[in-house]
């Protein structure tokens, strides 16, 4: 665990909250992070662990977001839930993903993740606008395990 306790600076997590802030500020979504030093499992079947553990199905409606790494074993994914999965084309992820491995190529984890939290939140807009009463369903700091 301390692998991931230690992975961003107090400063670098305080600007990846930040980042889903102002991303759930677009819209009803919830996103969250979450770091592990070492996986044992299939990094996607271990992300999906992470999710439910996480009650990110949980959500009013089915729109929640997870970025997960295993710092270790070198590997990200990203998981949405069901009501996203529904409405988006199917590159959706793709694309978001994409564009986060091009800053973790180059090892600036920090900026690779806010690119990609922000990008989600201007792309959820379109099917889960961010409504006046909208309740932020789960919380945004990062978790660790």
């Amino acid at each position: 665990m301390a692998l991931a306790e230690d992975f961003f600076s107090i400063s670098e997590e305080t600007e990846i909250v930040q980042a889903i802030k102002e991303a759930e500020e677009n819209t009803s979504g919830e996103i969250r992070v979450h770091l592990e030093g070492h996986t044992s499992l299939p990094v996607f079947e271990r992300a999906k662990e992470v999710f439910f553990h996480l009650n990110m199905d949980k959500t009013a409606d089915r729109n929640g977001v997870l970025f997960y790494l295993a710092i270790e074993n070198k590997s990200f994914v990203i998981i949405g839930d069901e009501g996203i999965n529904q409405k988006v084309e199917a590159d959706f992820w793709d694309s978001i993903k994409n564009s986060v491995i091009e800053y973790f190529k180059i090892a600036d984890f920090k900026t690779g993740l806010i690119t990609g939290i922000l990008n989600t939140g201007e792309k959820l807009k379109a099917h889960f606008p961010y409504q006046e009463d909208d309740i932020d369903e789960l919380p945004n700091e990062i978790s660790k395990g």
